[in-house]
């Protein structure tokens, strides 16, 4: 079953290809920027992620995908790397899986000369593993 978190996970890293979510009863599409603010989602992108939840906004879906985010919400659906860019996909526990990745439509991609996209990053626990490195090193050549 596919976390509340992976299924954010999974909208953070397509929205930073330009990806946009389609709200259903509306026929509007959100893109929101930024994304993260730090180590955190920004609140834009918490806002989004409210609207998508409302089950008054109807099916809500990544644009070329036909999965909505309440179903893949449900049981029935994990989250796995993409076989041709390693970005997260849906996945059917049981089942036929979905027809095409995300990434079908997106010309130039997978592109391994650009960083690819990222969860939010903690700079204080980067900075702290960098330092726990730096001093194993020290030990381990003393």
């Amino acid at each position: 079953m596919a976390t509340k978190e992976e299924v954010k996970r999974y909208l953070t890293h397509w929205f930073q290809l330009g990806k946009k979510v389609v709200i259903g009863n509306e026929g509007t599409h959100l893109l929101p920027q930024p994304i993260f603010q730090g180590d955190r989602y920004s609140q834009e992108f918490e806002d989004c992620w409210q609207k998508i939840l409302l089950s008054s906004s109807g099916d809500c879906y990544l644009e070329g995908t036909e999965e909505t985010i309440a179903e893949l919400l449900t049981p029935a659906w994990e989250m796995i790397s993409c076989g041709r860019c390693s970005m997260p996909v849906p996945m059917r526990n049981l089942g036929m899986p979905p027809l095409s990745c995300p990434c079908s439509n997106l010309g130039g991609w997978p592109n391994t000369e650009l960083p690819t996209p990222r969860s939010p990053i903690s700079n204080q626990e980067q900075l702290m593993a960098i330092r726990n490195r730096l001093v194993e090193k020290v030990a381990t050549n003393q």
